[in-house]
């Protein structure tokens, strides 16, 4: 779910990146129908596709490869597709430029007038030219707050605070973050452009979730702390920067009038995700596995915004190990379906008159 690690996904199943890639189906649909629909420009001037929260690749790579295939039905075989993909400075570019050039689902490999960049800006102001865009995508990156408001202090996740001051301080970024991305992308999207985006919500009772799994985290840390691998302190400034969001967070920027930098609506789907690390298990009863692919989810998705506090980043392999071995085991003994409040947008920009 971090922006550089986006691909450990729990709605989809074990720790593979196809695997993980293939539970973005619906999400992946959608962004295929926007290719379908989309102003194309006139050769040569490039199709351009952007992945926003690149990460690794993994989250991604599905939906740009569907849509270059939506798009190449579409116009000729020479007519360039160009991919830009874009994350914070401290992203592991590296890594998701050696996912592109090897993954057998890149588009890169599947289509020849393909090609990529990257842009390591943050998505919260504009990183690429205003009308430049014809298709956006987003997934599993936009729940991460722009900055950290203040610290929670009682509990690693702010939606299970009990201060009412902190949690107010948090939905606050959460409105100001959500706004910037979308003026920004009104700005880049071209006339008639679409921008899907997958990322946590809210349940209709305003739940966010993941409660077996924070619970298993928290005692797993309360453990590091008695073992003294981690310190009260550290675990004190411990918490997860991440917002889940309601039908109502999401279309709050477009009121009255519906639109927002020439963007509206054009999809809104708030959703439980499904949980197939524990319909696996209702199949294989296997708790060891079960255990181990959330505490895995864990430590690729969240482990390294934990150890952020963390005093001497030389304890941060030990910390990695000793949580992801907490978590498993406590999951393990006592298997749980886990709720994954998930929302799809999909925003489109008003086509010139």
């Amino acid at each position: 779910m971090p922006r550089d690690e986006t691909e450990a996904d729990p709605s989809v199943g074990p720790t593979s990146p196809g695997l993980q890639a293939a539970g973005l189906s619906s999400a992946i649909a959608l962004f295929a129908e926007a290719a379908r629909t989309v102003p194309l420009p006139s050769p040569p001037q490039p199709i351009v596709i952007a992945d926003y929260g690149a990460g690794t690749g993994h989250n991604g790579l599905l939906a740009i490869t569907k849509a270059v295939g939506v798009l190449r039905g579409r116009t000729r075989p020479e007519h360039s597709v160009l991919v830009t993909h874009t994350d914070t400075p401290d992203n592991d570019f590296t890594t998701l430029f050696r996912t592109l050039a090897e993954d057998r689902a890149s588009y890169l490999r599947t289509d020849a007038a393909a090609f990529s960049s990257a842009v390591g800006r943050s998505y919260y102001s504009q990183i690429l030219p205003s009308n430049s865009v014809n298709l956006g995508w987003s997934a599993w990156s936009i729940q991460w707050l722009d900055r950290v408001p203040m610290p929670v202090g009682d509990h690693i996740a702010v939606a299970y605070s009990a201060d009412a001051h902190v949690r107010s301080a948090y939905a606050r970024q959460a409105a100001h973050d959500w706004h910037e991305f979308v003026a920004f992308r009104g700005r880049e999207l071209c006339p008639g452009g679409r921008l899907v985006v997958l990322t946590m919500g809210l349940a209709d009772d305003g739940d966010f979730g993941y409660r077996p799994l924070l619970l298993a985290l928290t005692e797993a840390l309360r453990e590091l702390v008695a073992d003294g691998v981690i310190s009260s302190d550290e675990l004190h400034r411990m918490s997860l920067p991440v917002m889940g969001r309601a039908a109502a967070d999401f279309a709050a920027p477009f009121a009255p009038s519906g639109r927002l930098e020439r963007l509206s609506i054009e999809h809104l789907e708030v959703l439980d995700a499904e949980d197939r690390f524990f319909n696996q298990y209702r199949t294989d009863h296997d708790a060891k596995a079960f255990g181990a692919q959330w505490a895995a989810f864990c430590r690729f998705s969240i482990f390294g915004a934990l150890a952020q506090a963390l005093d001497d980043a030389a304890r941060r392999t030990t910390f990695f190990d000793r949580l992801e071995a907490g978590v498993a085991a406590r999951l393990a003994a006592a298997p749980e379906q886990t709720q994954i409040p998930l929302a799809e947008v999909v925003l489109a920009k008003r086509p010139k008159n």
